[in-house]
């Protein structure tokens, strides 16, 4: 079974409606598996542009129980405050395979910097 992920970047444009939101999302997530991995905020842009100063990311056991959430009643019916409370973009990611890390980890990390930052 491969892990799926959520990545959330967000600007907050109301406070108090995000905390009302952040608060409801939880009870959503339980009934598919899914746990909350990181909640932060930017400190730099390293290279190229990003727009948000917010990042959540959320892990599922798979794909399905991903999409199952998103279109779970429960969590559709928090989208208006969500939206009212923040500019977000939601990405979803799957795992790559492992050979594929196996290669990328073979080339040191100041190689990998300096050929492609």
């Amino acid at each position: 079974m491969k892990n799926a992920y959520v990545i959330g970047h967000i600007t907050v444009k109301d406070e108090e409606k995000w905390a009302e939101y952040r608060s409801k999302v939880p009870a959503t997530l339980d009934p598919w598996g899914a746990e909350l991995v990181l909640r932060g905020k930017l400190c730099s842009v390293l290279s190229g542009n990003h727009a948000h100063t917010d990042t959540v990311v959320i892990r599922f056991p798979d794909l399905r129980s991903l999409k199952g959430w998103y279109s779970s009643p429960e969590y559709q019916s928090l989208i208006p405050l969500r939206q009212e409370a923040a500019e977000m973009d939601y990405l979803c990611f799957h795992l790559v395979p492992s050979s594929y890390l196996e290669i990328s980890n073979k080339t040191p990390l100041p190689n990998i910097i300096k050929n492609n930052g």
